[in-house]
């Protein structure tokens, strides 16, 4: 594999960020988590002042084959209802994008049922980039192969491509696939090692049994691929999907090219640290949008030693929990940009606060 290398952070744009908190008119480190924000971006985009004028959303859906074993409240069909949704505008996170100004696109990546098949006029906003009809049912085999896998991170890589074209200075990825968090369930265990059951959630609704058949389901899977799973990509070919593939392959590309992350819930964070463990450093790329109910997603916080922004109780996905922290990046930027310095306001320093 080629040695995969992010884009380095600009350590002077950063120091210089770092150095202008520190003379703002506020006690030092009132602001918390916004000042780290400003300081983060400022390394991002190589200036003392960084501002996010152009955020960019892509979700990315697939059906998974383990759906068939009824471990979501919803039929698969729905997947391919809800790219509809997503393509016309009528889904929650086509609401927050619009009402920050985002661009927005939905990527078909391995949708059971080709949506630009049905016979109907294109929907806006709809790429059809297709990889395979959804996953198999990593019961019975991997849930994709070595080839699929990586026909999956080039869709994620060509999103990005397409943001960065756009003179994007944000990017989140969302998903949809009934059967997911199942999927990215298994992808936490794996890698942090940790018993199922202590990390397994309700996802879209389902009821104590189910979760319990969920579990098993999982363990059941892990110890069916335990010889094959080596490495970050041999689990992801086990035990993930298509859409948290095309994630992955997003992570990566916006590490190594330089675009800010932010990242999503707990199937994103599944993808985030796939990534991480494939490219660790890529983790300074990366922003923690919220967190959400899943267990799992804790799990991540705890092995990647990050900290969310926002805590919601939120559990859709689609990029939402994601979105809804671009007006408080924004804000951090701002207060950044736009708070006078004590000499400018004629302050004494110390003298703010009580």
């Amino acid at each position: 594999m080629t040695t995969l290398k992010i884009k380095p952070i600009h350590i002077q744009a950063t120091r210089q960020a770092e150095a202008r908190q520190a003379v703002l008119t506020k006690p030092a480190g009132s602001l918390g988590q916004l000042e780290v924000l400003a300081i983060q971006l400022a390394g991002h985009q190589g200036t003392v002042c960084p501002t996010l004028c152009r955020p960019w959303i892509s979700v990315f859906a697939a059906d998974h084959g383990i759906a068939e074993e009824g471990v979501s409240a919803f039929p698969s069909v729905v997947t391919q209802e809800m790219v509809k949704n997503f393509a016309s505008g009528g889904a929650a996170i086509t609401v927050l994008a619009n009402a920050y100004q985002a661009h927005f696109e939905v990527v078909d990546v391995g949708v059971l049922e080709d949506v630009t098949e049905q016979g109907r006029l294109p929907l806006p906003n709809l790429i059809s980039d297709r990889v395979a009809k959804g996953s198999q049912s990593f019961l019975k085999a991997p849930a994709m192969t070595d080839e699929t896998v990586k026909a999956a991170l080039k869709v994620g890589e060509r999103a990005v491509s397409r943001a960065l074209k756009a003179a994007a200075d944000l990017f989140i990825a969302g998903e949809m696939g009934i059967g997911n968090t199942t999927s990215a369930t298994a992808l936490i265990a794996q890698v942090c090692q940790i018993p199922v059951a202590d990390i397994v959630g309700l996802g879209t609704g389902i009821d104590e049994t189910q979760k319990q058949h969920k579990a098993t389901l999982i363990e059941q899977a892990q110890a069916f691929h335990q010889a094959n799973m080596k490495d970050p990509l041999s689990i992801l070919a086990c035990l993930g999907g298509l859409e948290i593939a095309a994630l992955v392959g997003a992570y990566l590309a916006c590490a190594q090219k330089g675009l800010t992350i932010v990242v999503d819930g707990m199937i994103a964070c599944s993808a985030a640290l796939i990534t991480c463990e494939m490219l660790p450093e890529a983790k300074l790329w990366m922003v923690f949008a919220h967190a959400s109910v899943e267990p799992a997603q804790q799990a991540v916080f705890e092995r990647l030693e990050v900290q969310p922004l926002l805590n919601l109780s939120l559990r859709l996905g689609e990029g939402s929990g994601a979105a809804l922290a671009i007006p408080l990046i924004q804000a951090a930027c701002l207060l950044h940009q736009q708070m006078a310095t004590f000499t400018e306001a004629n302050v004494s320093e110390g003298a703010v606060g009580g």
